[in-house]
C-alpha cells in the first residue's frame, strides 16, 4: 500500500526519522490495531535505500530465545538476499556457514526467502553474529521489534540481559522496540530494575487527529464519487473513539457500498452488519470471564471511556460493588485484552463488542 494511502502521522514519522537518524533506540507503545505497525512500515519505506538497511521483525508468536534469534535472522538475511542479489547471498553463505543457510523462493510471491539451522544451544552465538553482521553494514540498519513485550513470557530469563549485552555496543544499529501492553513495556524500559533501563526514547501513539482523518477520508470518497459531511464522519469517529482499525473498517464498507451521499443511517447499517457477523465472538468473549467481570465490561461499554474507576459515581450508577472488587475485576480484564487503559481512563478494546455491549444493556447477555 502506498503512501496515499497511509493517514496524517507526519509528525509521529518524522519524530521516529529524527531519533533513528540521531542514534537513539525507541520503544514505540500503542494499543492494539491504533496503527502502530503500520507507522513503522510507512517509517521505513519513506528512507531512501541509500540512506539505510531497514528490518521489520515480528516477534508475536515466538517463545523462546532460539524463537527470536531465528526470526531475527531468517528476517535479516532474507531482506539483505531480496534487496541486493545474487553477491550478497554469496557473502552470506560465507560470513554464515555455520548456519547453513538455505534459499528458497516463495510460492506465492516469487521472491525469495532465506531459512537457518541454528543448532541447538548456539541461540547466543548466533545472535550475536547477526548483530556483528548489521554493524559491519556498509549503511546504518534500522530494526523494528514488533509486539516485543512477548519476551517477558520466554522462559529464558536471561534474553534481556543477553539482548542489552549485546545492543549497548552497537554504533552502526538503531532499534524500535513496539508493543500494545503499555505496562510491560514501561517495566521492561523504564525500571531501575531491568537491564534495559532508560536505554530507548518511549513514545506513544493515539489516535490520529479528527480533522486530518476527515480531510483524509473524505478525498478518497471523493475520488470514488461519494461525500460525506463533518457531522456523519463526526459521528462515526466518535463511536469508536477515533481507533484506526475500526475506523477503517467503517470506511471501508461504507466506500464499498457506493452510497453517493453518506449520511448517519448508512454509518449505522455498516456497524449492524458488522456487529451481527460477529455476535458468537462477542458471547465468547463474555462467556470467557465471571459475572463480575461481565457487569465491569457493561458498565465501561456505557460509559465509553471512565478515568476514574473506583469513583463512587461510577459505583453507584451502574450498582457495582465495593471498589477493591471492581479493580480485581478490571486487572483480569485488562490482562485479557478486554479493557485498556489510556491517558483518558479505561475502554473496551474492542470498540465494536463495547457498541454491542450498549445495544444489548436493556436484556441479559448469554454467557
Amino acid at each position: 500500500m502506498g503512501p496515499e494511502y497511509f493517514c496524517d502521522r507526519v509528525s509521529e514519522t518524522e519524530t521516529l526519522r529524527r531519533a533513528l537518524a540521531n542514534r537513539r533506540n525507541i520503544t514505540l507503545i500503542s494499543p492494539r490495531r491504533m496503527g502502530k505497525t503500520g507507522l513503522i512500515h510507512h517509517l521505513f519505506r519513506s528512507i531512501a535505500p541509500t540512506e539505510a538497511y531497514c528490518f521489520y521483525i515480528d516477534i508475536y508468536n515466538t517463545t523462546s530465545l532460539y524463537d527470536f534469534t531465528k526470526r531475527f535472522a531468517e528476517e535479516v538475511l532474507t531482506r539483505r538476499i531480496a534487496s541486493f542479489g545474487q553477491q550478497v547471498w554469496i557473502d552470506i553463505q560465507r560470513i554464515f556457514g555455520t548456519l547453513r543457510p538455505t534459499l528458497t523462493l516463495d510460492a506465492v510471491t516469487g521472491m525469495p526467502q532465506c531459512t537457518v539451522d541454528i543448532q541447538p544451544q548456539h541461540e547466543e552465538a548466533t545472535l550475536r553474529q547477526v548483530f556483528e553482521y548489521l554493524e559491519q553494514a556498509a549503511l546504518p540498519c534500522y530494526v523494528a521489534f514488533d509486539e516485543f513485550q512477548v519476551i517477558e513470557e520466554y522462559t529464558d530469563c536471561k534474553i534481556e540481559a543477553t539482548l542489552r549485552s549485546y545492543i549497548q555496543h552497537l554504533n552502526n544499529v538503531r532499534f524500535i522496540f513496539s508493543g500494545s501492553k503499555k505496562h510491560v513495556l514501561l517495566q521492561l524500559f523504564a525500571s531501575v530494575k531491568r537491564p534495559f533501563y532508560q536505554s530507548t526514547q518511549i513514545i506513544e501513539i493515539g489516535v490520529i487527529d479528527e480533522t486530518a482523518y476527515y480531510d483524509f477520508a473524505a478525498a478518497h470518497l471523493s475520488h470514488h464519487g461519494q461525500q460525506i459531511d463533518r457531522d456523519t464522519f463526526h459521528e462515526l469517529y466518535t463511536m469508536v473513539n477515533g481507533h484506526t482499525w475500526y475506523m477503517q473498517s467503517l470506511l471501508n464498507r461504507l466506500y464499498q457500498s457506493a452510497v453517493p451521499k453518506i449520511e448517519y443511517a448508512d454509518c449505522m447499517a455498516v456497524v449492524n452488519d458488522i456487529i451481527q457477523e460477529n455476535i458468537s465472538v462477542y458471547q465468547t468473549y463474555m462467556s470467557l470471564v465471571t459475572a463480575r467481570q461481565r457487569e465491569v465490561l457493561r458498565a465501561v461499554a456505557k460509559e465509553g471511556c471512565i478515568r476514574d474507576i473506583n469513583s463512587n459515581r461510577f459505583l453507584t450508577l451502574h450498582k457495582l460493588p465495593s471498589g477493591s472488587t471492581v479493580r480485581s475485576a478490571v486487572l483480569a480484564l485488562e490482562e485479557k485484552e478486554l479493557l485498556f487503559r489510556d491517558r483518558n481512563g479505561y475502554s473496551v478494546y474492542d470498540r465494536f463488542f463495547a457498541i454491542w455491549l450498549r445495544m444489548a444493556s436493556s436484556s441479559p447477555i448469554s454467557g
